[in-house]
């Protein structure tokens, strides 16, 4: 059994994760999810409610479960590998000396206290605190730990941490080649990071019909968190630049901290009435609206924090439903997109290139199908939701071992 750490289970805007999840589940692995934070969202996609694994929620604030912190402590220090967990723990404490950091370490015993006996291994999704968790867990319960990387966790971890984290694991895979550029570089020689796209899986995002052009505004649609790295408020500052004459609205699918302010932006720009906010949806909502746009628009950017997009999988999922789509040359996207080829990019920031680009498409339904075809085309060759998959179910086939290790938690 494998068990996997995750930041929060479901998560709505995680479902590349809830795929992957149901294709190792799918090739015959067996998995326990281990959740640092129970979901704060009601609505879920469908491929979270085909997981058959079990899941176990680790409190997200310590002082909410004492006993249960409690007792994990004082069975984790019975343990002959106490002095190890608490070795990495001091080490990282003393240099993040944060109260989150001691959250991270009491996660961990709670992991290595209620897991079940059966793990085999932890493989952590994301590097910075689900990894946190991992890498202590493990080292109280004798395990190896893998990890998969994603966006932020690449770009904002502290170098030391991750160089820590490369040399600890037993190996570390991520999903775009720029993701793998930064890791190769503090990983050591002998622990490669592997490249493994999230892909897509034709059975959830089919072919669309043929779409309907009838008359009526351009529909552009963007899916995304409203959060900083999305570059919604350049996109917002993009359309109201466009010509007075072009008909178009703007569907917004996604909920985030920035939401209100994206509400008020819009409302100072006079875009209210052209722009439809439908917060967090389910998959199929998503997919519904992906087959009603003429376009998608992703302005990434890189954050004030260093945070940036990896390779959003909204980009695919527009792009297998036809749509042409515009986005920015930051991070992976460029890995998808070729640029007049496949879609538009412009320069992340640069508003009026932005608002260039939305004026051409809008006003060439020609250039929009060519790209939409080319797009599709692509995605459906490169990008396709088996091979990443499988080389991640190898991966944990091989390091988990079949036989129960000494250490193990205490009954």
């Amino acid at each position: 059994m494998i068990g996997v750490v995750l930041k929060g289970w479901p998560r709505l805007s995680e479902s590349f994760i809830a795929q992957e999840l149901a294709g190792l589940e799918a090739r015959g692995l067996t998995l326990q999810l281990i959740s640092l934070r129970r979901p704060t969202e009601v609505a879920t996609h469908p491929v979270h409610r085909e997981i058959r694994a079990s899941v176990l929620y680790l409190p997200e604030y310590l002082h909410e479960a004492p006993g249960r912190v409690l007792r994990a402590a004082w069975l984790a220090w019975r343990r002959p590998a106490w002095r190890r967990a608490w070795r990495l723990f001091r080490a990282d404490f003393a240099r993040d000396p944060t109260r989150n950091r001691i959250r991270r370490f009491g996660q961990a015993l709670v992991l290595a206290a209620e897991a079940d006996p059966g793990l085999g291994l932890l493989y952590a999704h994301f590097l910075h605190t689900p990894a946190s968790v991992a890498r202590y867990a493990a080292a109280l319960l004798g395990l190896d730990w893998a990890v998969s990387a994603h966006a932020k966790d690449i770009w904002t971890t502290p170098d030391w941490e991750i160089a820590e984290k490369l040399a600890g694991a037993a190996w570390a895979v991520t999903c775009s080649a720029a993701g793998q550029a930064r890791l190769a570089r503090l990983a050591p020689h002998d622990r490669p990071v592997l490249l493994a796209y999230h892909g897509l899986d034709p059975a959830r995002f089919p072919a669309p019909p043929m779409r309907n052009d009838a008359g009526g505004p351009v529909t552009i649609l963007s899916v995304g968190r409203a959060v900083e790295k999305k570059g919604h408020a350049d996109l917002l500052a993009a359309l109201a630049l466009l010509p007075a004459g072009l008909d178009w609205r703007l569907v917004h699918i996604g909920g985030g901290v920035l939401a209100e302010a994206l509400r008020a932006q819009a409302a100072a720009l006079g875009l209210a009435t052209r722009i439809a906010w439908r917060g967090a949806q389910p998959q199929e909502a998503v997919l519904a609206a992906y087959r009603e746009a003429d376009l998608f628009a992703l302005a990434s950017r890189v954050a004030g924090d260093g945070d940036r997009d990896g390779l959003p999988n909204v980009l695919l999922e527009a792009q297998s439903q036809g749509l042409a789509c515009l986005s920015t040359r930051v991070s992976a996207v460029p890995e998808l997109i070729e640029a007049e080829v496949t879609g538009l990019l412009v320069e992340p920031g640069d508003v009026p290139a932005l608002a260039a680009a939305l004026a051409r498409l809008i006003g060439d339904r020609d250039l929009r199908r060519r790209l939409g075809a080319a797009g599709a085309a692509r995605v459906a060759r490169d990008f396709g939701f088996g091979p990443g998959v499988a080389r991640i179910a190898g991966l944990l086939a091989a390091s988990s071992p079949v036989t129960n290790r000494p250490d193990r938690p205490l009954p």
